[in-house]
């Protein structure tokens, strides 16, 4: 692939891929190859790094301050939603130096308790939409789900893509549903989710990548939660190499977004260092890189506190989402 001269050129470039069905398979099956082995490798080496105290400290503050934190379950009350929302403007009421986190991620008809339990804070409301977590809807209903979220208020839209028409090779049908999703959502930022555990190749979520952000995602996130095979360092690293090629050819940047079986402290530092050292401190906040998570918020403050007293505290130290 011959790269453009300066910015403007290459999303010139970029928008004539997206021009017919034939372009924008010619340009996906052009990317280059994924070695799995590689990918693999470099993403466990970089999950070796050892990290000191004080930087520990600054990567527990900034994991905190990058969670969405999530409750996308059948029984959600308003109740519960109310209660995330007061954790996430002050995750430990003990301590006020704690970061708020970076957002509440609810459905849409919970968007309103979410909105009104965050209101003068600056925890976002992110809402799942287009027939969350499947994506088995007509386009119609897909964009009534979203424009319902932003009318409630939604500051953010996580958008599942039709992987369905995405591995029978209906490339064209997803983009234009992104395109379409991307308008519905006015100015909330759109995240658009691959579940890369259904994607089934690396081929395939690097194309997914490019797809997402050609589509006009503000985030390219990698699952919902709700599969085997969720958030990991390779695909994360592999999503990471993406954007990071996407903003050289482009100028625009896109932020990315982990979601699903990121528990731990640990696990979250591993994430920071593939950002660091694939994407670049650029992406080193929470307007670019976000933790889909809903128990890792609890091990960042039992971590955070151990490492300003020196001890755990009990298990009632944290509320129990």
């Amino acid at each position: 692939m011959t790269m453009p001269t300066n910015a403007s050129a290459a999303a010139h470039a970029l928008t004539d891929v997206t021009a017919s069905d034939s372009t924008l398979r010619r340009f996906l099956h052009g990317l280059p190859g994924v070695d799995a082995v590689g990918l693999e490798g470099r993403a466990a080496s970089l999950g070796t790094r050892s990290i000191k105290t004080t930087a520990k400290a600054y990567a527990i503050d900034l994991a905190i301050s990058m969670v969405d934190l999530t409750t996308l379950e059948g029984a959600d009350t308003p109740g519960k939603v109310r209660a995330l929302g007061a954790k996430a403007v002050h995750p430990d009421p003990t301590d006020r130096t704690t970061p708020s986190t970076a957002a509440v991620c609810v459905y849409p008809d919970m968007v309103a308790t979410a909105k009104e339990a965050v209101a003068a804070s600056t925890v976002k409301v992110a809402s799942v939409a287009t027939a969350f977590p499947a994506g088995r809807a007509p386009l119609a209903v897909k964009l009534a789900d979203v424009r319902e979220a932003v009318a409630a208020g939604a500051d953010e839209i996580d958008m599942v893509i039709d992987r369905g028409a995405f591995l029978a090779g209906n490339y064209m049908k997803v983009y234009d549903e992104i395109v379409a999703v991307k308008e519905a959502s006015g100015a909330a930022r759109l995240k658009v989710i691959f579940e890369t555990g259904e994607l089934s190749t690396y081929d395939n979520i690097r194309r997914a990548s490019w797809l997402g952000m050609l589509g006009g995602a503000d985030f390219i996130k990698t699952s919902t939660g709700k599969v085997a095979v969720n958030a990991t360092p390779a695909n994360t690293l592999l999503m990471l190499e993406a954007v990071r090629d996407f903003r050289a050819q482009t100028g625009i940047q896109v932020g990315v977004k982990p979601a699903g079986g990121i528990r731990t402290t640990k696990d979250a530092i591993k994430f920071l260092v593939l950002v660091n050292e694939t994407a670049g401190e650029d992406w080193l906040d929470n307007h670019w890189f976000r933790f889909g998570a809903s128990s890792l918020l609890n091990d960042l403050l039992m971590q955070r506190q151990k490492l300003a007293t020196g001890r755990y505290s009990g298990p009632d130290y944290v509320t129990v989402d």
